[in-house]
């Protein structure tokens, strides 16, 4: 079956076409829900939970965007609820105090070259909750500061800021002390 017939009949509640569908997306919407949720068992809970509701709402899909992109914010969403429900502090800052700080300097994403894939993963499980989420979102899952602001419920100017302050945070994690040792 073609990717759109597949849609197409999952529309019509045929379940070989959920089943073919499932197994084509689970196990990427798996990676992107464990990185929000430490938890595996929680991770598979969201992924299970976001595909009910793809089901349901796949009348709603319209193909504007692939359908894999299409679920893997219907995850993200989820993961994010999840979290929120759990009583994550997420802490809101007020906006009267925010400036944006998008300037070129700001803009380098630049460690060094002895830092591993692993360092970076590490230093971005600690960051402080409200900024780790926006950096993931920004850096690895790709979204931007529009899609941020509706994911996390916070205003594109926070979500600048955020970033910007998270991105300052996960480069001073990442610097080699004197010594030679991390962190």
């Amino acid at each position: 079956m073609f990717h759109i017939d597949i849609i197409e009949q999952c529309k019509k509640n045929n379940r070989k076409a959920q089943m073919q569908l499932y197994n084509q997306y689970c196990d990427g919407m798996y990676i992107v829900a464990k990185r929000f949720l430490k938890d595996a068992a929680d991770a598979e809970d969201v992924v299970q939970e976001a595909f009910i509701n793809a089901f349901t709402k796949l009348h709603q899909y319209n193909a504007e965007v692939t359908f894999g992109a299409w679920l893997k914010r219907i995850v993200v969403n989820k993961s994010i609820d999840f979290i929120k429900a759990r009583k994550a502090d997420f802490v809101a800052l007020d906006e009267v105090h925010l400036k944006v700080v998008d300037t070129e300097k700001d803009s380098k994403w630049l460690v060094d070259e002895a830092i591993t894939l692993s360092d970076v993963k590490t230093a971005i499980e600690k960051l402080p909750d409200k900024y780790q989420y926006v950096v993931m979102l920004f850096l690895v899952e790709g979204y931007d500061h529009q899609e941020i602001s509706e994911i996390l419920g916070i205003s594109q100017v926070a979500s600048r800021t955020q970033l910007s302050r998270g991105k300052v945070k996960l480069q001073e994690l990442l610097k080699l002390k004197k010594n030679g040792a991390r962190y």
